[in-house]
């Protein structure tokens, strides 16, 4: 899955899948989105996909996982390479603490939504999101 336009700019990290790596990967994010002229709240969402994919990647496939972030005239793409060859799946929403809620928000926020197996095993999951329209629905 790639953004409709050709990419401006992009940017790969290798990350560790242990603790403060999401944290690692939003400083990543918010450097990477320096200077773009983008609204609040959609560096907010793009931070919160990222988020969501890194954690997802951390708690549910061992080892390492890469987050690239690329830049085209209408779209941000965030890109989570992990280990796992399980596909992630939309849960009902558990809103006590016990999750359920990511797929959802993904699925809210970003244009599309992709999952790729990976031929050296994994997966990849690709969100794109707009640039500059907020599409979600929680406010």
């Amino acid at each position: 899955m790639h953004p409709a336009q050709h990419e401006v700019r992009s940017a790969a990290w290798a990350l560790n899948g242990t603790t403060g790596v999401v944290s690692a990967a939003r400083g990543y994010t918010c450097g990477f989105l320096a200077g773009m002229d983008l609204p609040p709240e959609a560096e907010d969402d793009v931070l919160l996909v990222v988020s969501e994919l890194v954690s997802n990647a951390v708690r549910h496939a061992p080892g390492p996982c890469t987050l690239r972030l690329a830049e085209s005239a209408d779209a941000l793409t965030v890109t989570v390479d992990d280990t796992s060859d399980v596909r992630p799946r939309p849960r009902p929403p558990d809103l006590t603490g016990g999750g359920g809620l990511g797929w959802h928000l993904l699925r809210t926020l970003a244009e599309q939504v992709g999952i790729q197996a990976r031929r050296d095993g994994g997966k990849t999951v690709t969100a794109v999101l707009a640039r500059g329209r907020r599409r979600t629905a929680w406010v």
